[in-house]
């Protein structure tokens, strides 16, 4: 029988791995390791059962889970096949998670049991939505009679290549960021865009077949997918965690001798803080790729001097894959003010992409000037899913707008220092001010509300609500906070309000967030973390 291949499309790596590195470790995951052959085996069955359900081409299929084997595996069964993953955010609110798996339509829902209440009191929005299939066990409660496992979905196929392939042109995902009227926006990825990409930052990484990477970051983000791919490219393995517990991160460094890591910087200081107390073996690492954000100098004069110069930052959108490089050989926190300077720029620009400061009339800006961040490469997107007046807007002949302000030194580094969109970026997720703001109009003694991002030691940046009550009103911060927990995801909500008699103007009487920032942010180099 002839080898199943797909030229220039995300399923050839699945195909190429199963057939030449088929007992090798794909996944690590939950005690259990998973080869190469059962990977795409697994793959292959739920690719079938969803294909005999009736998805075809191009059809989605939505997932609202945590990371697991079976994440991964219903990427890998529309990889192979050209159905459309549109993997949901587990920790947004009910509402903004229906409004997403309406914008997506899929055919199919793949969730874990924790989200089986959250599903049925949806389910009745989505008519057209047949098909529910629940990962994990559920113990001694009967599920309902609308309702599928996991297990038993691939045990009622076969792990024969499916009857149907992607085209590289085919989407392969959708991708959901925040967006600033408070709706989220499907990034439309398609599979040559993704190829191109992973193989340059595959370079990037000098990837080897014999890497570990350690994946914590959650599967709907591109982030968490980009670092799966990249093994998935070169055949390495995949040491997958759940969620985020750096006990468990630092023991599976050391047990599993994971070559790579990626992490958020926030996870990497947590690494350094528990390294000071407890005595770990992880000298099998080469690379820690961290992106979000910049690490302080202090942080990282750490964390070299703990793990050598083996730190990476990377910089980039869900809509534009890879954008800029710091590389570990550029991390120099003892070198001259230039160099030392450098460690607060996000590198320069990755191979295979290209990068622009921009001024309002779209020409270059100067070196050191101030202006808007385009990003060119293989990864773009194909613009929004459903919403062709945001792709409009933001692409343009292949450039991405990032909506980030930033500028270049004389040696073509990149320096982000503010958002021209107001987003915050808190933990590695990002928040818009704007559906912030909403949630808190929402409660009835609010007369106006401005939402900004200030300093935080630990997440970057947090939410702070400025808030003018109306007249004889009355409201405290609990009660705000509270509020917006039944409106929105739980770390959006604000983690401090300040009440004030009267937002500041500006001259055409729009509110003035840089005068409320400015107290906040006073004497730092960047307005973002």
């Amino acid at each position: 029988m002839a080898a199943f291949t797909m030229a220039g499309t995300l399923g050839e790596f699945i195909e190429r791995n199963g057939r030449d590195h088929a007992n090798r470790a794909a996944l690590v995951y939950d005690g259990r390791t998973y080869t190469h052959a059962e990977y795409r085996n697994r793959a292959y069955r739920l690719a079938n059962a969803l294909y005999a359900k009736g998805l075809r081409r191009q059809d989605r299929v939505g997932v609202l889970a945590q990371n697991s084997n079976a994440h991964c595996e219903a990427y890998a069964a529309c990889e192979v096949t050209g159905f459309i993953t549109a993997s949901v955010n587990y920790r947004l609110a009910v509402p903004e998670i229906t409004w997403i798996l309406k914008d997506a339509a899929p055919a199919v829902l793949i969730f874990d049991t924790e989200y089986i209440d959250t599903v049925t009191r949806i389910r009745a929005e989505f008519p057209e939505l047949q098909h529910y299939i629940v990962i994990g066990e559920t113990g001694s409660q009967p599920l309902p009679d609308w309702v599928e496992r996991y297990e038993d979905v691939l045990a009622s196929s076969t792990d024969a290549p499916p009857p149907i392939r992607p085209r590289p042109d085919d989407i392969a995902y959708l991708i959901y960021t925040s967006g600033t009227t408070g709706r989220p926006k499907g990034a439309m990825l398609d599979h040559k865009g993704q190829v191109g990409f992973i193989e340059m930052q595959a370079i990037e990484m000098s990837l080897r077949q014999i890497d570990k990477i350690l994946v914590v970051m959650p599967y709907y983000h591109i982030g968490a997918k980009c670092s799966h791919l990249a093994a998935c490219l070169s055949g390495g393995t995949v040491i997958l965690h759940r969620s985020y517990d750096i006990q468990q991160v630092a023991l599976s460094i050391q047990n599993e001798r994971a070559t790579l890591a990626h992490l958020a910087p926030i996870m990497a200081q947590d690494l350094l803080d528990l390294r000071e107390k407890e005595s770990f073996d992880h000298s099998s690492l080469r690379l820690v790729l961290y992106a979000s954000g910049p690490m302080a100098a202090t942080q990282l004069r750490r964390a070299i001097a703990a793990y050598g110069p083996i730190f990476m930052q990377v910089y980039g959108m869900t809509e534009t894959g890879l954008g800029t490089v710091l590389h570990p050989h550029d991390h120099m926190p003892d070198g001259t003010p230039e160099q030392v300077r450098k460690l607060s720029s996000a590198g320069q620009a990755a191979r295979g992409y290209d990068i622009r400061v921009v001024r309002n009339d779209g020409t270059d800006c100067d070196f050191e000037e101030l202006g808007e961040i385009l990003i060119k490469g293989s990864g773009v997107m194909r613009g929004y899913w459903n919403n062709h007046a945001a792709s409009f807007a933001a692409l343009e002949e292949g450039w991405m707008r990032t909506g980030d302000i930033g500028t270049f030194d004389k040696d073509f580094f990149l320096y982000v220092l503010d958002r021209k969109k107001d987003m915050i970026i808190s933990g590695g997720e990002n928040i818009y001010p704007r559906e912030v703001e909403e949630a808190i109009y929402h409660h009835p003694s609010v007369a106006e509300v401005a939402v900004i991002g200030m300093p935080d030691a630990r997440w970057g940046e947090s939410v702070k609500a400025y808030v003018a009550l109306k007249p004889g009103e009355t409201a405290n911060e609990e009660e705000i906070i509270a509020h917006c927990r039944n409106m929105i995801a739980s770390y959006k909500k604000p983690r401090q309000v300040v009440f004030v008699e009267a937002l500041p103007r500006l001259p055409n009487k729009k509110i003035d967030k840089k005068q409320l920032r400015a107290a906040d942010w006073a004497g730092r180099e960047r307005q973002v973390n």
